[in-house]
């Protein structure tokens, strides 16, 4: 990725994007450039537009939408769901108590 960020720097900066220029910006930040990167990005660049390039990412979202956050109605009505079920097994749960009771009394 410093490699990308080397050309950029060198194409904001309005100099030439060349094996020579890549290698100093990534020796300057400390990386120790390996060749074969350096010639391939150079090579790769030679043909591409940057500037059309950049128009391109910046039109298209960077991030993909997120979820929206659930509303507190929502919320309300799972909480007031679950409580009406609770109320349902305690009422069911106390008639099969109740019929128990009632064999006992036959």
């Amino acid at each position: 990725m410093e490699y990308v960020y080397a050309a950029l720097l060198l194409h904001k900066a309005g100099k030439e994007i060349n094996e020579e220029n890549v290698k100093k910006i990534l020796t300057a930040a400390g990386v120790n450039p390996d060749e074969a990167r350096v010639k391939a990005l150079v090579a790769a660049l030679s043909e591409v537009n940057i500037d059309e390039v950049l128009k391109s990412a910046a039109a298209a979202p960077a991030v993909p939408a997120a979820a929206p956050a659930p509303t507190p109605v929502k919320e309300e009505e799972k909480k007031e769901a679950k409580e009406e079920k609770k109320k349902e097994e305690e009422k069911k749960e106390a008639e099969e108590a109740l019929a128990g009771l009632s064999s006992l009394f036959g």
